[in-house]
């Protein structure tokens, strides 16, 4: 990749909505390291939910009120399933049902994580890279007062309800960056941290040995880190991000994810909502961006991708 290229790390709905934006401005110079935590089986079949989301945003085919699966899905698949006596509990629309399928085919085929998540990028047209953030299996766990959960079971099952106590990434220490995941932070002009959960969706990327390595190193020579709050007014737009770093110790807001990233990050970007935190986290070590950080539209995408991107210059 020619030119100023950029690394985004991401998982959720706000970070592939970053992603989106910052795609706009970048193309084929953009490469988003998603989170593989939440990955899990359903129905014999692998689903990416972050990888997912960021794939269906960069091809335009999200659905637009929520952020995730397939605009106009339907589940003719899922309610047959469930007449079938399957747990229906994790919706999986019909389009969204054949992304499953064909990657699970590929992999079982003998296919390696990353080139089927390429090849099926390529067959949607996206120019930017989408990239596991590692090819070996890595799950989220979350302790509970009944126990440990699968993230997807506290997540979508039980709805986020239950306080999170401890965190854990089952698998982490087995995994590592991939080559292509190397090679694009060894290539990066610039880092994005995008406003994702910085416990489950952020963490476990930084989980992975050598991660954190790969973000010094291009820090080292001169490569400036952005991360953008994904904390506004002490609530979260989507998610349990609030309610997770107050159950763990941390402070709800954007002051508190900035002292999560404090030894990460050179800028760090601010919702106008929170403009009063600003000079706090600048004690912090970061120089700071106060703008709008809600994205309604493609259009408010691209314009704090842009922010975002002058900023790291």
């Amino acid at each position: 990749m020619g030119g100023h290229s950029v690394v985004a790390l991401a998982g959720g709905v706000g970070g592939a909505k970053l992603a989106e934006g910052l795609a706009a401005h970048l193309g084929d110079r953009l490469s988003v390291v998603v989170n593989t935590g939440d990955d899990c089986e359903r129905h014999g079949l692998l689903v990416m939910p972050d990888h997912d989301t960021v794939l269906y945003n960069l091809a335009g085919l999200e659905q637009a009120g929520l952020g995730w699966g397939v605009e106009g899905d339907t589940y003719a698949a899922m309610n047959q399933l469930a007449a079938y006596g399957e747990e229906a509990w994790f919706r999986l629309g019909d389009r969204d049902l054949a992304l499953h399928v064909a990657r699970t085919a590929r992999l079982r085929a003998g296919g390696r994580l990353t080139d089927v998540c390429l090849g099926l990028q390529r067959a949607l047209g996206l120019a930017a890279r989408i990239l596991p953030m590692s090819d070996v299996p890595v799950r989220t766990q979350v302790r509970t007062a009944d126990g440990w959960l699968e993230f997807q079971e506290y997540f979508v099952h039980q709805r986020q309800t239950p306080d999170v106590l401890e965190l854990r990434f089952d698998g982490a220490l087995d995994a590592s960056p991939t080559p292509e995941v190397a090679a694009a932070f060894g290539e990066a002009s610039s880092i994005v941290l995008c406003p994702s959960n910085p416990l489950v969706s952020i963490g476990p990327i930084l989980a992975v040995p050598g991660m954190r390595s790969l973000l010094a190193a291009a820090r080292a020579r001169g490569v400036p880190v952005v991360a953008v709050s994904p904390i506004i007014g002490g609530h979260a737009l989507k998610g349990p991000a609030d309610r997770m770093l107050a159950a763990l110790g941390h402070e709800s807001s954007a002051l508190g994810v900035a002292r999560l990233y404090a030894d990460l990050v050179d800028v760090f970007v601010l919702d106008a909502v929170d403009a009063d935190e600003a000079l706090v986290v600048e004690t912090l070590g970061m120089r700071t961006l106060v703008t709008n950080t809600i994205m309604t539209d493609d259009a408010s995408r691209a314009r704090l991708a842009g922010e975002v991107l002058t900023a790291l210059r």
